[in-house]
């Protein structure tokens, strides 16, 4: 079992007067991680000893804030083996996935490395015996608040962002993973100036209470609920809140493509991670002209999934990640059947240890239940029959989130239709998942609002300054 240390002030090992948090295996309900629950005065040391580092590395050369960013990648690689195991035991995730989390994760941090290093302001036009610039400076502190579903990627997408730009970072991992954040943090902590990273653990009440304290920015990954807890929180203080929260992005199937390959798209982007990923399939429109064989195909899809622990390679679909989260799932999966959905598999809770859930397919789904309007994050696949593309697009645009959304069609004309009208940050067109590398986008609605990850974080973790630099006055004008 981890035993979660925190760093406070440069020193591993704070945290324990306000007790602990046991995170059980999701597969067997085995314990694996025990971390504490930092208390408010820990909170506020945190901060304070992030304020007094700032100054240092804000000043430190650029490229030496990246060759610090690239030894922690190299730092993450070699250990990715644990890492992967940590989440897997923590949260569920199959091996093979949590060893591409962290893959996806050492990337990211080599790729803040590099552009870092070509972040600049711009030489503005004016008197032509003045200076005039647009500089880019680093917020200061900047807290970064994680989620459990794909731990390590997420946190070394933001935790690199604001390092390379000269932040220093107090990082509250989930509670749901805090092996993963605390493995992570030691590794970079080993090649950074000491102050610049802090760790905390606990619960939602150390994420507020570290989102209302005298930091700069607020970078959150979660639920909506959450992430407009924060935002109100950063009212006060005038702190940045960048969020990235919760999704219920459509699936949109036309009637000109082969409904065999939408359904293993359609299963591909509803299973992955259990369901659990900010950009899972979470209802699906499918033209009634493919409907039959695209449900066939799908239950065919979910059904041979294999389910099991996440440590085992062979595993499909891995246990969500905690029985909390399943009752979640399994409420609203009843609340629709309730209303007239029909399973066509899967549906019921399983016997025995572990918080599993089978990949379930609902059809006769209607705009009211949970399932099609509410975020549901697990294995579940809810479908809704219409008659034409036009009722698709606009079923697909009525949702309180905006995150991203998939359209699966021959025809250019209605894929042209669909990334202009769907407001949504991403569209993908004939693909659930993948996309050029440095892509950015911004959420819609529920789902927050700031760049979250490519080039354009680095505009997000830094404020820009307006320069006017004249010739001091006087006959000469010298200086």
């Amino acid at each position: 079992m981890w035993e979660v240390q925190q760093l406070i002030a440069s020193s591993w090992g704070a945290g324990g007067a306000n007790g602990h948090l046991t995170v059980v295996d999701p597969a067997d309900d085995t314990p694996v991680s025990r971390a504490p629950v930092a208390t408010g005065a820990e909170i506020a040391a945190a901060v304070k000893a992030a304020r007094q580092a700032a100054p240092q590395w804000a000043a430190a050369p650029v490229a030496q804030r990246a060759e610090a960013l690239r030894r922690a990648a190299d730092a993450v690689e070699t250990a990715a083996d644990e890492l992967a195991t940590a989440q897997t035991a923590e949260m569920g995730r199959p091996i093979g996935a949590a060893r591409g989390g962290v893959e996806a994760g050492v990337s990211t941090l080599r790729q803040y490395a590099e552009l870092g290093t070509v972040h600049r302001g711009r030489a503005l036009s004016g008197e032509p015996d003045a200076i005039d610039l647009m500089a880019v400076q680093p917020r200061g502190v900047v807290a970064v608040i994680t989620p459990w579903n794909d731990p390590v990627a997420v946190s070394c997408g933001l935790l690199g962002a604001a390092l390379v730009t000269g932040n220093v970072v107090v990082h509250k991992p989930s509670e749901r993973t805090p092996a993963c954040g605390f493995l992570l943090a030691r590794l970079l902590d080993e090649h950074l100036p000491p102050g610049v990273l802090s760790l905390l653990t606990g619960d939602g009440e150390v994420g507020a209470g570290l989102a209302a304290q005298d930091v700069d920015l607020v970078a959150h990954v979660g639920s909506t609920t959450t992430g407009r807890k924060i935002a109100a929180a950063c009212v006060p203080t005038s702190a940045k809140a960048l969020l990235e929260n919760g999704g219920s992005d459509p699936l949109i199937v036309d009637a000109d493509v082969d409904p065999v390959w939408a359904a293993e798209q359609a299963a591909l982007g509803a299973f992955a991670n259990a369901g659990q990923l900010c950009v899972a399939v979470e209802r699906i429109y499918v033209h009634r002209a493919v409907a039959s064989r695209f449900l066939t195909a799908l239950v065919e899809r979910a059904d041979a999934m294999r389910p099991g622990p996440g440590r085992d390679p062979l595993t499909e679909l891995g246990p969500l990640v905690d029985r909390r989260q399943r009752d979640h799932v399994d409420g609203q999966v009843r609340a629709a059947t309730a209303d007239g959905a029909t399973a066509l598999t899967g549906g019921v809770v399983p016997p025995g240890p572990g918080a599993f859930y089978p990949a379930t397919v609902l059809t006769n789904c209607v705009d009211a239940m949970a399932v099609m309007r509410e975020e549901t994050f697990g294995p579940v696949a809810p479908v809704m029959v219409v008659e034409s593309f036009d009722e698709a697009l606009s079923r697909a645009a009525t949702s309180p989130y905006g995150l991203a959304g998939t359209v699966l069609t021959g025809s250019m004309a209605n894929a042209q239709r669909a990334w202009r009208e769907l407001p949504v940050g991403t569209v993908k067109v004939n693909a659930v998942f993948g996309g050029a590398p440095g892509g950015a986008a911004h959420p819609r609605r529920g789902s927050g609002h700031g760049f979250g990850y490519g080039p354009e974080l680095l505009d997000e973790m830094t404020v820009t300054k307006v320069v006017h630099i004249n010739a001091p006055g006087g006959p000469d004008r010298s200086w």
